[in-house]
């Protein structure tokens, strides 16, 4: 067997216990996509390999339990509800999962618009004066 006959197997989930719940993490759904990536897009910049949780939180609390509450199809409630310690588990239990989604769709992207935004900066139509040199 290759590993096309793989691909088209269901993903096993990844289970967290979280505040007394066992919760089974699977990637995300198609449908679930376009709520979680208006989540996220607010930290969007700021995700990396190993990102600051408990900065992103002070910084971007709604937008980081809005996307676990997608992510892991739980009422935003139970999610603002949890210890900050249970909520930082199972955000990152959440983004590993979802890592393929953040490596080919999410960081392409950013990094694209990062692009965008640099090569606008550096245009002469904004006010920068072309060198004679």
């Amino acid at each position: 067997m290759g590993n096309d006959t793989f691909a088209a197997l269901p993903p096993v989930p990844v289970s967290v216990e979280i505040a007394g719940e066992r919760i089974d993490l699977t990637p995300l759904k198609v449908g679930e996509v376009p709520a979680f990536a208006r989540a996220v897009q607010p930290i969007a910049a700021s995700l990396s390999a190993s990102p600051d949780w408990l900065a992103l939180l002070a910084e971007h609390g709604e937008a980081v339990i809005a996307a676990i509450a997608i992510a892991t199809r739980r009422p935003v409630e139970w999610v603002a509800g949890l210890d900050l310690d249970e909520a930082v588990r199972l955000t990152e239990a959440v983004f590993g999962v979802n890592a393929d989604f953040f490596i080919r769709r999410l960081l392409p992207s950013v990094t694209q618009a990062a692009a965008r935004i640099g090569q606008t900066l550096e245009s002469p139509t904004r006010g920068a004066m072309p060198s004679n040199v």
